[in-house]
């Protein structure tokens, strides 16, 4: 049933990690996918494989319902996106600041992996679509790709509206509040 609803409901945004290597960010990486109504994609080759503990750890018992597909390389991934002319490729490399995209739905947000980055080569099919997130301390090469991934997404479904998004859960008794 959950293969069917899947393929009926096409995802907000993509998020797509180019050959990540640590189980833990991918398995984040998933619970946010599975949160916010995004596919997941991975480009192999992998660091680890998906069945792995520390992936679904990372991804709490959420891994299986993630909805993400792997591609045997960059060329499958393209081939598989609704508009593979709306792939915004993170770089700490990039000129362009993220928050000046005009995402839309449908989008593919792609990430390198953990020691790397992005190749060069990728970066250069489109340099417009080129993207940094921006760091203050320049001794700090990149933020942790999981963060990486959160905040661009974010900042995709915030300019979105947020469609879809989950009304507030309700507070429950005896819960403790950090406000005061």
């Amino acid at each position: 049933m959950l293969q069917a609803r899947r393929a009926m409901d096409a995802p907000l945004l993509h998020i797509a990690l180019y050959r990540p290597l640590i189980p833990q960010n991918t398995g984040t990486i998933g619970r946010l996918a599975l949160a916010l109504g995004a596919r997941l994609h991975l480009v192999h080759p992998l660091g680890f494989r998906t069945d792995e503990k520390a992936c679904r750890r990372a991804g709490l018992d959420y891994w299986r319902e993630v909805d993400c597909q792997e591609h045997p390389d960059h060329a499958a991934l393209l081939a598989a996106l609704p508009d593979p002319t709306r792939v915004v490729a993170f770089s700490a490399r990039a000129e362009r600041l993220y928050t000046e995209v005009d995402y839309r739905p449908g989008d593919c947000l792609l990430f390198g992996d953990e020691e790397r980055g992005l190749p060069q080569a990728l970066l250069d099919l489109a340099p417009e679509r080129a993207v940094r997130i921006p760091v203050r301390n320049p001794r700090v090469r990149s933020l942790n790709l999981a963060n990486a991934a959160s905040i661009a997404v974010y900042e995709a479904l915030r300019q979105l509206g947020f469609p879809g998004a989950a009304p507030p859960r309700p507070r429950h008794q005896g819960e403790a509040s950090c406000a005061r």
